[in-house]
C-alpha cells in the first residue's frame, strides 16, 4: 500500500487562491512545471516522477516510479528501489515490478520549498497579468464601467468588477469634468499594452468611439444596422459631429438619433458633460454636406475645388460667427468631417440708398453737397464707399478733412444699417 501524503496548495501556497483569471488547464501546467523543476534539482530528474494536479480540490501528488530489485544489484534511488524497501510498502511486491510511491513533500529541502513557492508565485502573476492584457484587448472600442479608486495627479486610477486596474488620463477625460473616489465612471477601453510586464489599460471619456458607442447603445436603430454611423468627429466638452445614414428610405436617420424632442440624445449630452452634439444627415454630395457640416449656420453658396479639396463658402454676415463657432471650433469639425478646407467668406451687400434719402439721416448731408456729388456722377451710398477720403477730394475738389468727414459719416450709416 502506497503512503496518502497529498500537498494542499491552498493550504501551503497563499498564492493559489489568488490564481484569479486563470485557465485550470493553464494553471495546471505551470504548477507541473514549477514542481518538475524543483524534482530536477532534488533528484537530478523528473523523468520519473508523475506529477498529478486536481486544482477543482488544490491538490497535488507526486508518484515517484521505480523498478525492484535484489538488495545486492540497487544501484540508483532513482529508477531503482530494494526489495526489501518495496516489501514494507507492500509485502506482496516482486522483483522487476514497478513500484510508484507517493513522495512525501515535507522531504523537500526547505529551500527547494521557497524556490517553489516565489517560481509559482511569479508563474501564477504572470499568467494573470498575461490574463488580463487579452481580456482587455479583447475589449478595445468598447464600453465599460468601473469605480473610482484613487487619483494619480491628474490621472484616475479606476478598478473593475474584479479588482483589476484601469487608467483614466487626464488627457482621455473631458475637459472639466471630476470624478470621486467611490464614484462610477463609464469610458471605452482606449489602449491595451504590456508595460515593464504588467498590462497598461487605458480608458477614454473624450474619444469619437465612446461617442459612437453611446449611440449604439441610445439609438436602437443604429444597434439594428439600420442607421448607419458614417462618421464622428469630436472637440471633447465643446462639440461633435454625428454623420448618420439610413438604409431604409422611410426612417429619418436624424429624427431617430435625437428622438422626440430630443429624449434619446439628451441622455448622451448629460453623459458628455452637456457637449453640443450636432447630428447630420450623411450624403454623397460634397457640397450639400458641407452646408450640413457647418450647422447651425446657414448658407449662401458654395465654391468647390475637388482637386486641391478645398471649399469657399459664403454667408450673411450675421451667420459667419455660427458658422466659425467659438474658437472656430464649428469649422473646424466641418473640416474633419467633411476633408475638405473650409474659407468662410462675408457676403458685403450693396447699399444702393440715394443719397437724397440721407437728409435728415446723416448732419452733414445737404442740398449743396448733394449737388455736388450728382454733378460728379455719385447718386449712392455704396458709391462713396468705393472711394477712399483722397479720391473723394480730388473728385468733388473739396478739402481732404472735410473729405475724411464725409466718408467717415457714410460709413457709419452704413455699418449701423
Amino acid at each position: 500500500m502506497a503512503r496518502k501524503t497529498k500537498i494542499n496548495l491552498k493550504e501551503v501556497f497563499a498564492e493559489f487562491k489568488e490564481a484569479r483569471n486563470v485557465e485550470d488547464s493553464t494553471l495546471k501546467t505551470v504548477i507541473e512545471d514549477v514542481f518538475q523543476a524543483a524534482l530536477k534539482k532534488t533528484y537530478g530528474t523528473a523523468d520519473n516522477f508523475d506529477i498529478i494536479v486536481n486544482t477543482d480540490r488544490g491538490e497535488l501528488e507526486i508518484w515517484h516510479n521505480r523498478t525492484v530489485v535484489p538488495d545486492d544489484k540497487y544501484t540508483d534511488p532513482i529508477t531503482q528501489i530494494p526489495l526489501s524497501e518495496a516489501k514494507k510498502i507492500d509485502p506482496d511486491y516482486e522483483e522487476d515490478e514497478e513500484v510508484s510511491d507517493l513522495v512525501d513533500f515535507s522531504k523537500f529541502d526547505r529551500r527547494i520549498i521557497l524556490t517553489i513557492k516565489q517560481s509559482l508565485n511569479a508563474k501564477l502573476v504572470q499568467i494573470q497579468r498575461e490574463a488580463i492584457y487579452k481580456k482587455y484587448y479583447e475589449k478595445l472600442g468598447q464600453i465599460i464601467t468601473a469605480e473610482v479608486y484613487q487619483h494619480w495627479n491628474k490621472d484616475i486610477l479606476l478598478l473593475d468588477e474584479e479588482g483589476n486596474e484601469l487608467l483614466l488620463p487626464r488627457d482621455q477625460m473631458i475637459p472639466g469634468e471630476t470624478f470621486h473616489k467611490g464614484e462610477t465612471v463609464r469610458g471605452v477601453v482606449h489602449s491595451v499594452k504590456m508595460k515593464n510586464g504588467i498590462p497598461e489599460i487605458i480608458i477614454s471619456r473624450s474619444s469619437p468611439v465612446f461617442l459612437e458607442r453611446l449611440f449604439e447603445q441610445g439609438i436602437p436603430e443604429i444597434e439594428d444596422g439600420i442607421i448607419l454611423i458614417k462618421k464622428i468627429v469630436r472637440k471633447p466638452g465643446k462639440r461633435a459631429k454625428v454623420a448618420v445614414e439610413s438604409i431604409d428610405e422611410r426612417i429619418d436617420p436624424v429624427g431617430a438619433c435625437v428622438g422626440m424632442r430630443g429624449s434619446r440624445i439628451q441622455g448622451i449630452v448629460k453623459e458628455l458633460r452637456n457637449e453640443n452634439i450636432d447630428v447630420i444627415n450623411y450624403t454623397k454630395n460634397t457640397a450639400l454636406l458641407i452646408q450640413r457640416a457647418l450647422s447651425p449656420a446657414k448658407i449662401d453658396s458654395i465654391s468647390l475645388n475637388e482637386d486641391e479639396k478645398t471649399a469657399i463658402v459664403y454667408v450673411k454676415p450675421e451667420e459667419v460667427g455660427k458658422a466659425l463657432g467659438r474658437g472656430a471650433v464649428n469649422l473646424e469639425l466641418a473640416e474633419e468631417l467633411t476633408g475638405y478646407k473650409i474659407d468662410v467668406y462675408r457676403i458685403i451687400e450693396q447699399n444702393d440708398t440715394k443719397l437724397e434719402e440721407l437728409k435728415g439721416k446723416i448732419d452733414i448731408i445737404n442740398d449743396e453737397l448733394i449737388e455736388i456729388f450728382h454733378e460728379n456722377g455719385i447718386e449712392t451710398v455704396d458709391q462713396i464707399l468705393d472711394y477712399s477720403p483722397e479720391e473723394l477730394a480730388n473728385v468733388l475738389d473739396i478739402d481732404i478733412d472735410y473729405a475724411r468727414e464725409i466718408k467717415h459719416a457714410i460709413e457709419q450709416y452704413a455699418e449701423n444699417k
